[in-house]
């Protein structure tokens, strides 16, 4: 064999292993670039704080906005296994301590208004209502008031509205409304001294 075929035969075989070195590595790096894709980012995360006490609630409430939790949704209502309780569902935010809450429970309307009013000027706002079962064997309406830390306060006048009768509170609505008031919530509590009655919760800004 002359040397010409020995170099040509050299130079055939130096191709193939380049070319079978080269895909190799090829198939080797193309797994890696999945990594690269971005990754998914995680929902929200929501915890459930359940009591039949406004004193519990309000402090496992402070307790979540120091973790960086807000108020999302509450209801009070018999569970299978706690019984009588207000369940309460708050997510995570990214700012701790960012919110606070003071709960209101009475059983007067007129108190509660008063109350609410006074929280307000402390930068406290409505968040939700709920009903509470009482010890006396009737129900009582919790207020949850939240003051937002990273928010300008705004000055609001509260307005609450008490029946047992829906075309009452159908008129009264209306008439708060030509005063500028909304509503923001409304609840049904039955309490020993009133029995059934519908509470809605309406404000406006500061005159």
């Amino acid at each position: 064999m002359s040397n010409f075929d020995t170099r040509q035969r050299t130079a055939h075989w130096t191709t193939l292993v380049v070319t079978v070195l080269a895909t190799s590595i090829g198939l080797v790096a193309a797994p890696q670039s999945a990594t690269l894709e971005p990754s998914v980012e995680a929902g929200p995360e929501y915890r459930v704080l359940a009591t039949n006490q406004t004193s519990t609630m309000q402090r496992e409430l402070n307790q979540a906005g120091n973790q960086g939790y807000r108020l999302e949704a509450v209801m009070g209502g018999e569970t299978a296994f706690g019984g009588k309780e207000v369940v309460a569902i708050v997510r995570r935010h990214e700012t701790p301590g960012r919110y606070t809450y003071r709960l209101l429970a009475t059983l007067k309307t007129s108190t509660m208004q008063e109350e609410i009013q006074t929280a307000s000027t402390a930068g406290f706002h409505y968040r939700a209502q709920t009903v509470f079962e009482t010890t006396f064997g009737g129900e009582e309406v919790v207020v949850i008031l939240e003051r937002d830390h990273d928010a300008t306060p705004q000055p609001m006048e509260y307005l609450l509205l008490a029946t047992s009768r829906t075309s009452t509170l159908e008129s009264e609505l209306q008439a708060a409304a030509t005063m500028g008031y909304e509503l923001v919530g409304m609840a049904v509590g039955e309490t020993s001294f009133v029995g059934a009655e519908l509470v809605a919760i309406t404000r406006r800004l500061s005159q």
